[in-house]
């Protein structure tokens, strides 16, 4: 039941491997994370050091990982936060060799690419995902500006995100998340599986929440494991995560309390019921 996590990391903070593996961890999978990029800080936050790992080192590791027998154990496959790339290749590699030697394992894609209008990564990742990354996947977690890269469409509404979340899975993904949507009364996530589409909504917070889209796919991810349905794991995932960003909001932090307040998110106290939208 472990799972190969290959995502971003920071010393400082919580994005990427920082923020999803600890939660992972506190719902009981063992988690093999691969550091697609070492930095000292987010970048948001206007300066940092570190360095993108080459993608012959990733592919390395997963190597080293193949030789001790070990991707039969494997789960799951999460990717975020790619810095390369190159990186893309190898990570549908690694996909490959878990699913070769365990069948039932899933493979969660989180299209990192941007927010707000912004794309922040590499020339080549977007194409990346559009072209092969969201095929290979069984389930996809964008925010609304990555899903409008995606599939070139507005996502200005719910209705246009389930728009989008329905062209998206005629390319492959059996579950589509698509975050981040702002509408007239918060925040809202949209899930569609199995011909069916729920749609859950927050209010907004005043605070930048680096690594909330990480920490929610990780949290998703771990609930379908546990057998959660979509929606159970839809409201679980969007409810624990608006608790990081509330309580960071309160504290007028940049960064997600996820050390502090673990056992808070883990258990959020309100779990608001997603809407069927059909």
């Amino acid at each position: 039941m472990s799972i190969l996590s290959i995502q971003s990391a920071v010393v400082a903070g919580h994005v990427g491997n920082s923020a999803s593996a600890l939660f992972l961890q506190r719902l009981g999978f063992p988690v093999w994370p691969v550091n697609t990029v070492m930095f000292s800080n987010h970048p948001a936050h206007g300066s940092h050091t570190g360095r993108v790992t080459p993608a012959g080192e990733i592919r390395t590791l997963i190597d080293g990982l193949d030789e001790r027998g070990l991707l039969a154990r494997c789960t799951a496959v999460i990717s975020g936060y790619l810095g390369d790339p190159e990186t893309g290749p190898v990570v549908l590699d690694a996909v490959r060799r878990v699913t070769a030697r365990n069948p039932d394992a899933v493979y969660l894609c989180d299209p990192v690419i941007g927010d707000k209008g912004q794309a922040y990564v590499a020339d080549g990742i977007a194409d990346f995902f559009s072209t092969t990354g969201i095929a290979a996947a069984d389930i996809i977690t964008p925010n609304a500006f990555e899903a409008e890269t995606l599939t070139g469409m507005a996502v200005r509404t719910a209705a246009d995100a389930l728009t989008a979340a329905d062209h998206l899975h005629a390319r492959g993904p059996r579950i589509v998340v698509i975050t981040g949507i702002e509408t007239d009364d918060g925040i809202a996530s949209i899930c569609a599986a199995d011909g069916a589409a729920w749609r859950v909504t927050y209010p907004a917070l005043d605070a930048p929440g680096y690594g909330a889209g990480d920490l929610f796919a990780g949290l998703l991810l771990g609930r379908l494991l546990r057998r959660a349905d979509p929606k159970a794991a839809l409201e679980y995932a969007a409810a624990a995560t608006h608790t990081a960003v509330e309580l960071a909001a309160a504290t007028g932090s940049a960064d997600l309390p996820l050390i502090e307040e673990q056992d808070a998110i883990l258990d959020p106290k309100t779990i608001r019921p997603a809407n069927q939208l059909r």
